[in-house]
């Protein structure tokens, strides 16, 4: 167990908490976050790319065979307005339309293209 007092002791600025998320087709996967979710390229190169969007970044890498699992959580003001706008793009991909969960949230389930990374995108119901 991690000590509070070492924890509350470390004065320093988190910048940001970026996932990375292993893909077979980085070319694909970046189309995903570029065209469904609006993200820009921050730098690419053959094995890895950088994802920017407002404040959130998130890393794609190229996967071995063994590739990893991965489940991330986008909280955002509105995911009725996301999804008119990102499902035309869904095509072919397994998904989960908009639907109000238990716990007081209103997700869209989406797996990303090439990954066994799971995305959540979800707001607080009033």
């Amino acid at each position: 167990m991690f000590s509070h007092i070492l924890i509350s002791a470390m004065k320093y600025k988190a910048l940001f908490l970026s996932p990375m998320i292993p893909s077979t087709n980085l070319s694909e996967t970046l189309g995903f976050f570029r065209d469904t979710l609006d993200f820009s390229t921050v730098m690419e190169t053959e094995a890895y790319i950088v994802c920017q969007k407002d404040h959130l970044t998130i890393h794609i890498l190229s996967a071995g065979q063994e590739i990893g699992e991965i489940e991330l959580y986008l909280e955002v003001d509105n995911v009725d307005t996301i999804w008119s706008k990102i499902k035309d793009n869904l095509i072919g991909l397994k998904f989960k339309e908009p639907f109000n969960q238990g716990y007081g949230m209103r997700e869209i389930h989406i797996c990303i293209p090439h990954t066994n990374a799971l995305l959540f995108i979800g707001q607080k119901l009033l």
